[in-house]
């Protein structure tokens, strides 16, 4: 397999802006708490992921999504959170690449509806497993604070990709070269 200098670059970089934007945001007190659960917390590393997306392909989406992953644990050491956090942003990814394959025609608004659709349908099956599995929560309590967690995926899912949309359009307008070529 044979990966061209641009996309594996420009992916690295924005892989390393992942980890800026987590470490930076973390210690900075930064991240802004969702008010109805404040456990949840809007970042913006989901936009250099659909960045890598949307310039580079699935695998490079995929691949900052796992550095997400990584650079959380390293920081905070919880494997669930850090899991939690890859997951949304991981389904994310997948979503927007389904959309693209099954409605090329209104590609740009069914990436936005499928990628926040898939990240929110995960997270809420996901937070039924995790909440009472590894925080011991009742699972009463996990299915009624699930509209919650669903509201709060749509909102950071819906800033990541549309950060990372309106970033790319302005590259692709600006550095044509940097763009994938359709």
């Amino acid at each position: 397999m044979r990966i061209e200098t641009r996309i594996l670059a420009g992916t690295t970089i924005l892989a390393a802006l992942v980890v800026v934007f987590d470490y930076s945001m973390k210690f900075s007190g930064l991240k802004m708490p969702f008010p109805w659960l404040p456990t949840l917390k809007f970042d913006f590393t989901g936009i250099p992921i659909a960045l890598a997306y949307f310039l580079f392909g699935f695998v490079p989406g995929v691949f900052t999504s796992v550095i997400a992953f990584v650079a959380i644990l390293a920081r905070s050491g919880d494997v669930v959170a850090s899991s939690m956090k890859a997951l949304a942003e991981l389904s994310t990814v997948v979503g927007m690449a389904l959309a693209f394959r099954l409605v090329p025609r209104f590609s740009r608004v069914s990436s936005f509806l499928l990628g926040v659709l898939a990240r929110c349908s995960v997270m809420f099956f996901a937070n039924l497993v995790v909440l009472p599995s590894f925080y011991h929560m009742p699972f009463a309590v996990a299915v009624s604070v699930s509209p919650l967690i669903v509201a709060f995926n749509v909102l950071q899912g819906s800033l990541g990709i549309l950060g990372g949309y309106f970033l790319h359009e302005a590259l692709r307008r600006r550095v044509p070269s940097l763009v994938k070529r359709s």
